[in-house]
Parts: C-alpha cells; structure tokens; sequence
C-alpha cells in the first residue's frame, strides 16, 4: 500500500473498465477453488501495477495485494523505477531486448531468468496465484509515423513458456488477456535505450483496464496441424483480443466517448459510480 499512496498524486483516475465484471467474478470464483491465473497483458509504463491496483482498489482490492507481477530487471537497478514497484509481490526477469546490452552479462542474466522461472514453477505449484506478465518483453511504443499507440507484439515463446509452466503446475490454470491504457501517465522513451536514467514526464491523464474471457488453448491447438503453428495462434489469439480491448479503452478515454464506446464483447463500467 504505501507504493500506492505514494503514486496516488500523479493520475486522476477518469475511467475503469471490465467486462461484464468478468474479472471481478469469474478469476475469484476459480482462485477461490485453488486454480492459478495468468494475465498476458501489454504494458504501458513503469506504474502499471500501480495502476491496475487504483483501478481495482474501490472493489476488489484484494486482486490487486494478491498479484504477482514478472517485471523486467530495471525495477531492482534503476533508481527512479524502483519507486513504482514498493510494495508490490516481484519476481524479476532480464527481457529478450536487454539481454545482450553487455555481452559479459549474457549468461548471469540467464541464469537469473532460470532461477525466476523456478521460482514461478513453485508459486504456481502452491495454486491461488495471480500472474501479471507483459510477454512483449518490454514497454509499448507509438507508430512512428502516425503516432498512435497500440499494444506491442508478443513474444510467442514468451506466452508459450508462461502456458507451459501453468498446464505442468498440476494445479488447473487459466490465462486471460488484459488490456491496460495508461501511458499518458508517464509514457516511456520513443525507443527502446540500454542506459539506464531515462527521462520520467509525468501528466494527469485518464487510464482504462479490460479483461476479457480465458482463452482456451486446447481449442485453438485443435485447428493447427504442428506445435509451431499452434505456439503462434495461441499468442495471436490472445494478442488480438488485448488490442480488441485496448481500441474501445482508447475510444472512450482519448476519444472522449467514455462508456459510450462500448461494444457487445467490450462493456465498460465505472464500479465506484454504481
């Protein structure tokens, strides 16, 4: 809590969004019976678990204490990111886009990534975990040439070892696609950089969070013919409805459309207002 009270400041909170309240019902109900969840979201700054934790905290704000996010490295070495993370459940992994910034620390930092992946394995054998993990392995980025922000690619191995470590649990997994819609907040650099000390400009701005139904790999790995066929439709499956999400989050905060912008697989709510 007190990484959150100590971010309230810099966002004014306009809009929350679910589905139906499907986040709300549906991951309590299976967590309650001892299943672990998986969010596979897209990420869109360095507050995002505090923001995903202000969204939820008129409601539902045990979610956010009970998550678990799999953060980049830079929460542990950059000073002005560590700020972002206090108080909140870590464990860390060195992302593909950094993992060769220091060819000497290449094989550290995959032994680091084993461990964390330990470490996970072990949380998820326990059950009644939550799991936030951006598999696009690094913040979203604007077009360059329009300018509109839109969810980063994932990382199709990265989904399917997160898919893998929840199916060999031998506790029952669910992975959901969320969308998240902060990055006015504090938008990251244009590009990707190595150094650390990157420039923070923070803003007032609104924020949105979805969640849409599991999606279930059995069904998708029915309809390929190959493992690799099927890696790549289940990460596009999921990809796609985080960006489905992300466009009515977009339409109602930036296009000013708020609950109007609603679509029958999309329902925004306000839950504080109700």
């Amino acid at each position: 809590m007190d990484g959150q009270n100590a971010q309230r400041f810099l966002w004014h909170v306009i809009c929350r969004f679910s589905i139906q309240l499907y986040f709300v019902k549906v991951p309590i109900q299976v967590m309650s019976e001892g299943h672990n969840i998986v969010l596979m979201s897209n990420h869109q700054s360095e507050a995002d678990p505090a923001v995903i934790a202000l969204l939820l905290e008129a409601t539902n704000a045990h979610i956010a204490e009970s998550l678990t996010y799999v953060a980049g490295d830079r929460v542990l070495i950059d000073p002005l990111c560590k700020p972002f993370s206090m108080g909140r459940n870590l464990i860390c992994v060195y992302s593909k886009k950094h993992m060769h910034d220091v060819p000497a620390l290449v094989e550290m930092k995959r032994k680091a990534n084993a461990r964390s992946l330990k470490e996970l394995a072990l949380l998820l054998r326990g059950g009644s975990q939550i799991i936030w993990i951006a598999p696009s392995g690094g913040r979203d980025r604007p077009d360059p040439h329009t300018k509109e922000w839109f969810p980063a690619p994932f990382d199709a191995s990265s989904v399917d070892n997160m898919r893998r470590l929840a199916d060999n649990s031998e506790t029952p997994g669910h992975i959901y696609p969320l969308a998240l819609l902060c990055h006015d907040i504090m938008p990251p650099p244009s590009q990707v950089e190595k150094e650390i000390g990157e420039q923070r400009v923070i803003s007032f701005h609104g924020t949105g969070l979805s969640v849409a139904p599991a999606i279930n790999f059995s069904e998708i790995a029915a309809a390929c013919e190959n493992p690799e066929e099927v890696k790549e439709a289940y990460t596009q499956a999921l990809y796609n409805s985080v960006t489905e999400q992300y466009n009515v989050l977009r339409a109602a905060v930036h296009g000013k459309q708020g609950l109007k912008a609603s679509t029958p697989t999309v329902s925004l709510s306000q839950p504080w207002n109700q």
